[in-house]
């Protein structure tokens, strides 16, 4: 094995030869980005772009102070378990030192309790007063507790650890009933569990078995072990994770539940006994929702009578708020507030809280003749605008547009993002909030890509021609939100391995993706990683059509380096045949979608062809022979020609 000087030595030599290759390198390719440019910002998009550029210039210096803020809150309360806080900092505001009342409009939106400092606490307003209760606890003002990032890290850690069990935390799974009392909010009458704080624990832990660097934040990846954190049933309604395990190796079944080999997820085998379709008036947590199939049933109470009014139009929300807390409060009859859907940010799962049959309580006026998404973000902060909830909240969009004929896909808005409130005509089916006439709201705001979105929801709008980008790394690590051992189909590689947005060295644009692949030393088997897209979960991703080309430029540093993709077909996920990357130089690799002799059958019922009319990117596949050195691999604009 090789000493760190020589590492070290090998790694300047490498960088100073890879400089001036790369240099030579960009000469040589073509930029396939100017062909058919679906989803990088055009002339309307401008001035989402100068967004972009400037919340990460500002976000990335308030960001650098956070980490001597969760030290100093770890070594007052050492019994949290290292990452716990800057997981929850992650779920609760994305890294922002989140401050109502210098927000301006929307702060009051749907009415929903504000959220405090970087670490989101409650001060009553409908959920526990968070901020009263650590003011007590550390004998500091409220106010501190509310705006000062460093008390207020500490406050959200006295009362962490007021939750936790007495003895110390050897698996941070068994964390997760802390967490849900930690939650802030109230329980759910006639629910054992309540699923808004097991969705909370959840998200938190999610952030820890994923791990995040992006943008200035850091979470340390942890990996999780599900089983012991919540009963199955609820695994199955959270779309928990649950097991990285080898497909090819054991599985896990029993009567009721299996994990499916694709997704990795537990999922239940049949629906339970004596279950019913749901309907407005049950409050239980329904697995499926019978208006859409991907979505979780949880009703509100919070709804009416359409009163004869044809459906017409699709509003756009933003919860200013968390996933689990905007459930909690759209479900509560106090808040007089509801939506039909709702989608999380991290894995675009989605809940559905009212019948589309019915009126939500969601857009004034609006509400007769219209349906409702809200997602879970706020205006102010682009982290949470993923890939994953552009993609599932889509796919709800698209079934509306073939359900009812009153709303059109192509009449979608796609303009320019922006920050105020913008009437816009009627004619236009599907729009903001900030488009409506009646409210003074500005969501979904100046970083939702309106363009971006409708070629979601119009996948065919390119005329089946041309080039659609599906990740530029320009702003985000976009669909590739999971570390390279996320995937237990992943082998020979270390869980220290990361994949994250680099800034440096890029094909196209001014960012990729760097994939730094870091030998297992317990392993002597060659290394097979599935990078996953959109987690591995087919909704979350791009749907491609079957008649083009799916690539991306790469760069190797260093010799051996071997990429495929796997596609998530109609009966299974199929991989590709390989292809070598020379060393040091950027290579463009492609694989045609229609060519069965490109594929070989992976998992679930796969049959080494690409067969359906539509599929998915499951994941980028990066193989290479067992060796103790580091492999740094670039990817940038992955992307299908037609």
């Amino acid at each position: 094995m090789m000493g760190n000087n020589n590492r070290r030595l090998a790694a300047a030599l490498l960088c100073a030869g890879f400089l001036g290759v790369l240099a030579a390198g960009e000469t040589q390719a073509t930029d396939v980005r100017g062909s058919s440019p679906t989803w990088v910002p055009a002339a309307g998009n401008a001035t989402l772009q100068a967004a972009l550029n400037e919340e990460e210039v500002r976000m990335r210096a308030q960001r650098a102070n956070f980490g001597r803020f969760f030290a100093n809150a770890y070594a007052h309360y050492p019994r949290i378990p290292r990452g716990t806080l800057e997981a929850i900092a992650y779920t609760q505001s994305r890294w922002d030192n989140l401050n109502p009342d210098a927000r301006g409009a929307n702060t009051g939106h749907q009415d929903m309790p504000r959220a405090w400092g970087l670490m989101g606490l409650y001060h009553g307003e409908g959920f526990a007063d968070q901020v009263a209760l650590a003011a007590d606890l550390l004998q500091r003002p409220a106010g501190e507790v509310m705006t000062n990032p460093a008390v207020n890290v500490l406050a959200a850690a006295a009362l962490l650890d007021r939750e936790l069990p007495a003895s110390p935390v050897e698996e941070i799974a068994t964390i997760a009933g802390a967490l849900e009392r930690y939650a802030g909010f109230p329980a759910e009458q006639g629910s054992v569990l309540s699923y808004a704080r097991a969705s909370f624990a959840f998200d938190v832990l999610l952030a820890l078995d994923r791990g995040v660097n992006d943008r200035g934040i850091v979470v340390p990846e942890r990996a999780v072990r599900w089983e012991l954190a919540f009963e199955p049933d609820m695994l199955v309604k959270l779309d928990a994770p649950f097991l990285r395990l080898d497909v090819q190796g054991d599985t896990i079944e029993t009567a009721e539940y299996r994990v499916d080999p694709i997704t990795e997820q537990l999922e239940r085998k049949s629906a339970p006994a004596g279950g019913t379709s749901p309907s407005n008036s049950d409050g239980a947590i329904g697995v499926m929702s019978t208006d859409y199939a991907p979505a979780i049933w949880l009703a509100s109470p919070n709804y009416s009578s359409r009163g004869g009014s044809a459906v017409r139009e699709a509003v756009i929300h933003t919860t200013e708020g968390t996933y689990a807390g905007a459930i909690s409060w759209l479900r509560n009859p106090a808040s007089q507030a509801s939506a039909h859907y709702v989608v999380r940010s991290s894995d675009g799962q989605i809940t559905q809280l009212v019948r589309e049959s019915d009126k939500a309580w969601h857009a004034r006026s609006h509400n007769p003749y219209s349906l409702g998404i809200e997602h879970e973000a706020f205006v102010g902060n682009s982290s949470w605008y993923t890939a994953a909830m552009y993609n599932a909240s889509s796919g709800i969009v698209r079934m509306f547009c073939a359900r009812y004929a009153g709303i059109t896909c192509s009449s979608a808005y796609k303009g320019a993002s922006s920050s105020g409130h913008m009437v816009l005509d009627d004619s236009v089916d599907i729009k903001g909030h900030q488009h409506l006439s009646d409210n003074d709201h500005n969501d979904p705001g100046i970083y939702w890509n309106w363009a971006r979105y409708y070629d979601l929801i119009n996948p065919g709008s390119a005329g089946g021609t041309g080039t659609k980008i599906v990740d530029t790394f320009e702003s985000t690590v976009g669909h590739f939100v999971t570390s390279p051992t996320y995937s237990g189909s992943t082998v020979g590689v270390a869980t220290t391995s990361s994949a994250v947005r680099d800034c440096n060295i890029r094909k196209l644009g001014t960012c990729s993706l760097r994939v730094v692949l870091i030998d297992n030393a317990a392993s002597s088997a060659s290394w097979a990683v599935r990078l996953l897209s959109g987690s591995g979960t087919p909704g979350s991703n791009v749907q491609l059509a079957r008649n083009g080309r799916v690539g991306f430029w790469a760069f190797a540093a260093g010799t051996g380096m071997q990429v495929g993709v796997g596609i998530d077909d109609s009966d299974g996920t199929e991989r590709s045949v390989s292809r070598s990357l020379p060393a040091n130089t950027w290579t463009y690799v492609e694989w045609s979608l229609s060519d069965a002799a490109q594929w070989s059958a992976w998992a679930g019922n796969s049959n080494g062809a690409i067969t359906a009319g539509n599929v998915t990117l499951d994941a980028i596949w990066l193989y290479h022979a067992n060796t103790a050195y580091t492999v740094n691999t670039y990817i940038d604009d992955v992307q299908i020609r037609y």
